[in-house]
């Protein structure tokens, strides 16, 4: 596991080259039910004779991967997700994309969603780079995706800094050798080094 120094968790993102952001709990709220897409999910299982029972929704993902049945759950998540997408909540932090030079969204939601909450409160155009949880092979805490949101950004992982709300979002950067900020501590350093 690579490590971050203290002076890279000091440093205001305005410092950085890259902002990743992360999406849901981050720029935008999501309205997805959750528990109706695990309900959701467990039918397509069912349909295909896949003992499902007690797991969580990040389990069957898992599950997914090992029965031969991702397509079919992506596809009955990634709906859910794309429709709470359309009817998401703008976070306060929003308001802070398009202020830096280069900015990403790397997210566990699957891509299409993202795109659509991205272009549901007018900051798509302000991102240069989207990775969701269906763009690569791997997901959060990996660091792959938030890795290759940054290269898409033409950036590089030490002059970049993600920004989400989750362990997973940390576990990742701190993996991937990326400065990491909760968002709450995000907007409110810039605000600090802005003012001194």
């Amino acid at each position: 596991m690579t490590d971050v120094s203290p002076a890279e968790t000091a440093r205001p993102l305005s410092a950085f080259d890259a902002v990743v952001w992360d999406l849901d709990g981050t720029l935008v709220h999501l309205q997805v039910d959750w528990d109706v897409v695990t309900r959701d999910v467990a039918a397509v299982f069912e349909a295909a004779g896949v003992d499902a029972a007690g797991i969580d929704l990040w389990e069957m993902l898992e599950l997914a991967d090992e029965s031969g049945l991702r397509d079919d759950v992506e596809a009955v998540i990634g709906e859910h997700e794309d429709e709470g997408a359309r009817r998401s909540d703008r976070l306060p932090h929003a308001d802070a994309v398009g202020g830096f030079d280069a900015e990403g969204v790397c997210s566990l939601n699957c891509e299409r969603a993202c795109r659509t909450a991205l272009d549901v409160h007018d900051i798509a155009a302000h991102v240069d780079a989207v990775v969701g949880r269906d763009t690569v092979p791997t997901r959060k805490p990996d660091p792959e995706p938030l890795l290759e949101t940054i290269r898409r950004m033409g950036a590089s992982p030490e002059d970049a800094v993600f920004v989400g709300d989750s362990i997973r979002d940390e576990q990742a950067a701190r993996r991937g050798g990326v400065a990491f900020r909760y968002v709450e501590e995000a907007v409110l350093d810039d605000r600090v080094h802005a003012d001194s």
